[in-house]
């Protein structure tokens, strides 16, 4: 043992690396080291022998255990001394141009819309992204046989074997925030619900994560003229234009009654947009008055309150004020295309101050 002791206690001591000091640590103390070997002979031995080399053998061990430890922390000590002679910092260089930073232009709009909607009296509502099934559809009037809720349409959370509990999903759109906010504060009531949605669909002008931003006021006397207005103010103040013109067509949601899609008259000379002129119409958003059911799935008196609804993707509107041909670059984390459209990080959108400047 002696000379086991001395053979590996010099090697240790002269070993130059790491990788040499891990070589000496098998060949010592692994499982088939020879120290290890040693004291698996003392199986072999009688008791009276075992008492003697049993405890030899184990203070050699811890002895070798304790040289490799300490040799490693020498080791790993003049490293970092070299390491920090070799790299150094003249303090005295100039410093780099400081870079400002950018605002993705989903933030932007964001920023944009709340400044103008906040400016007519809305507040900001927020609910969670993984919503029950009850407040995404059941509470909005969206039957169980709605094409809406088939999983080709909608991401379902997984639910394990056994668990007869309703699902949920990934929102399909902030409108549960409404009914969330009807259930917290009651009527009369005046909020935006901007966020993320999720739906199974991928392609120039669809992504399955996209922005929303939806409406709600409730009053006592609120009606689709209050409806057109509040439209055409947040259209004139977004596109930042005097002068808009709405086209409001019949159509179906199944929270509003009636409801309406909303164009705008536009123009794409030069393939540009210009709104405001021409001839041509582009589809923005959707509205009509609060369903009855959702009022009262919101514990709200249909017979006493009503309200307007609207709702518009903010991915959307983006890319028409902005020019941004392609939906998908949004969530693409390309710097290039973030510095072509990004927006200065301290130009807060006011409607005093300006939306894009």
């Amino acid at each position: 043992m002696n000379d086991l002791r001395d053979k590996y206690l010099t090697a240790i001591a002269d070993a130059a690396g790491e990788s040499a000091l891990e070589d000496l640590r098998l060949a010592a103390v692994g499982k088939k080291g020879e120290i290890s070997l040693k004291m698996r002979e003392l199986g072999k031995m009688s008791p009276e022998e075992r008492q003697v080399m049993g405890p030899k053998l184990n203070a050699l061990k811890d002895e070798i255990n304790s040289a490799l430890a300490a040799k490693k922390q020498a080791l790993s000590d003049a490293a970092l001394d070299e390491r920090l002679r070799t790299e150094w910092l003249d303090v005295t260089l100039p410093a780099r141009p400081q870079r400002q930073g950018s605002i993705h232009p989903v933030s932007q709009v964001t920023e944009e819309v709340t400044a103008i909607f906040a400016d007519m009296g809305f507040a900001v509502a927020e609910g969670p992204q993984v919503e029950s099934d009850w407040h995404n559809f059941d509470a909005l009037n969206i039957p169980g046989h709605h094409p809406a809720r088939a999983e080709m349409d909608t991401f379902y959370m997984h639910r394990a074997d056994g668990d007869d509990r309703p699902p949920h999903v990934l929102r399909t759109h902030t409108s549960p925030v409404q009914i969330r906010s009807m259930e917290l504060a009651g009527a009369p009531l005046r909020v935006i619900c901007p966020g993320r949605v999720y739906r199974a669909d991928y392609d120039q002008t669809h992504t399955p994560m996209f922005h929303q931003v939806e409406g709600l006021a409730i009053d006592k006397d609120i009606s689709m003229a209050n409806l057109k207005w509040v439209l055409e103010e947040f259209v004139k103040a977004f596109f930042e234009v005097d002068e808009v013109e709405l086209r409001f067509r019949a159509s179906h949601f199944p929270f509003t009654e009636p409801s309406a899609e909303v164009d705008i008259r536009c123009s794409w000379e030069g393939g540009t947009l210009k709104v405001g002129e021409g001839d041509d119409w582009l589809e923005i958003l959707g509205s009509g008055m609060v369903h009855p059911k959702v009022l009262m799935a919101g514990n709200i008196d249909p017979a006493a309150w009503q309200g307007f609804a609207f709702g518009v993707g903010i991915d959307r509107i983006a890319m028409l004020k902005y020019g941004i041909p392609d939906l998908r670059a949004f969530f693409e984390s390309d710097l290039r295309w973030l510095r072509h459209y990004g927006f200065a990080a301290l130009d807060v959108p006011t409607i005093r101050g300006g939306l894009s400047r």
